[in-house]
């Protein structure tokens, strides 16, 4: 069977197939050549799936946890070191946990790699104990998690249009602003902030919405303009810089971008930019969204302050800004948006507001929807 993570227009961040005898291939998109190349790079183990993730040829939260569980599912049944490692292991539970650990330090700062982590283990404690039925609850899981993170975002997208459209007056509907790449290239298909677009685009209330390109690896530029055009949304691209001047000028009506992770108290981790982006939406008196799956709610951290922070390397700023090779660089992935900020947290459980004290009440409402 293959599946193929993709949107409504074939938007396809990756291809996975498991054949008749078992044994999985996995490919994904290469996201660094976008928009002007479209080539799939073969992954054959979990070395391939960390390159990957801490490469970037693929990012997205929700899609690192995807390529992580995926690059596991296919070393364990297609890799040929693998199964004789595999075969001549005493433990099997504990020679594929090692491999987990392994795929965990791709990349820090995404809770839902940790969180897909933990919930795979969790199924593997639980499957009897041979090899073969340990490999086979791991492959029928990542699986599960495509058709999962498709319908979660489809629901994101629904939860965000209602809320939204249950505020605006304007016949044509909504005008939105986001940051980076949070649509089907971020996720098995749909997206989480840009599936909010995609479902007022559904309906036919989205307006406008304009990208911020987001430096220094563009990703607003290379692809969610590639997105928006695909979807032949009614879109514009402007600079990082240029966020006060639009909203100022041509207006909004929400900002909408996604989470790595949200701590307890709504402190909110996402790509570098989008704390300046907040800021700027309060004082023009936008109403600023996270959206993003469940799993990124981390009620373990009580704060922004104790969120783990990567730092990319320097040529990235210096290759993308046409800088002096030798300049010093300070490159972080990712900022913490004060919760203050913050409107709501759109996820596939509904959207979560602030309680009548001004705070997010997160903990609250993982425990209300947690099974």
């Amino acid at each position: 069977m293959t599946m193929a993570a993709a949107s409504g227009n074939n938007l396809r961040s990756l291809i996975f197939e498991v054949r008749a005898d078992g044994k999985a291939s996995f490919s994904v998109l290469d996201q660094l050549l976008l928009p002007h190349e479209t080539k799939y790079v073969p992954v054959l183990n979990v070395e391939d799936a960390w390159d990957a993730i801490r490469s970037m040829r693929i990012r997205g939260a929700p899609l690192i946890a995807i390529v992580a569980v995926l690059g596991l599912a296919v070393d364990l049944t297609s890799n040929e070191k693998t199964l004789e490692e595999l075969a001549a292991a005493d433990d099997a539970r504990a020679f594929v946990y090692e491999k987990m650990e392994y795929l965990k330090t791709s990349r820090p700062t995404a809770v839902n790699l940790f969180n897909a982590m933990e919930e795979l283990k969790d199924i593997v404690e639980k499957a009897p104990s041979s090899q073969e039925q340990i490999v086979d609850v791991i492959v029928q899981h990542s699986q599960y998690m495509l058709e999962r993170d498709v319908s979660d975002n489809k629901a994101i997208g629904t939860h965000g249009a209602d809320d939204l459209l249950s505020r605006c007056s304007h016949p044509d509907g909504i005008r939105l602003v986001t940051i980076c790449n949070t649509g089907s290239l971020a996720t098995a298909g749909w997206g989480t902030a840009l599936g909010v677009a995609r479902e007022l685009q559904r309906r036919g209330k989205l307006r406008s919405i304009a990208a911020l390109e987001t430096r220094p690896y563009n990703q607003g530029s290379r692809l969610t303009a590639y997105e928006i055009q695909t979807e032949e949304m009614n879109g514009a691209l402007i600079c990082d810089s240029m966020a006060a001047s639009y909203l100022k000028g041509k207006g909004a009506d929400a900002c909408v971008v996604g989470a790595d992770r949200v701590c307890a108290n709504g402190d909110t981790a996402n790509k570098i930019g989008t704390f300046n982006l907040a800021i700027v939406a309060r004082e023009m008196g936008v109403e600023f969204f996270v959206a993003s799956p469940f799993t990124t709610l981390d009620v373990q951290l009580e704060n922004g302050d104790k969120i783990e922070i990567e730092e990319r390397p320097a040529k990235e700023v210096i290759e993308s800004g046409n800088a002096p090779k030798d300049m010093p660089c300070w490159n972080p992935a990712f900022d913490v948006t004060p919760a203050k900020y913050i409107t709501g947290i759109i996820t596939e459980k509904g959207v979560l507001k602030k309680s009548t004290d001004g705070t997010f009440d997160v903990k609250g409402f993982v425990k209300k929807h947690s099974p």
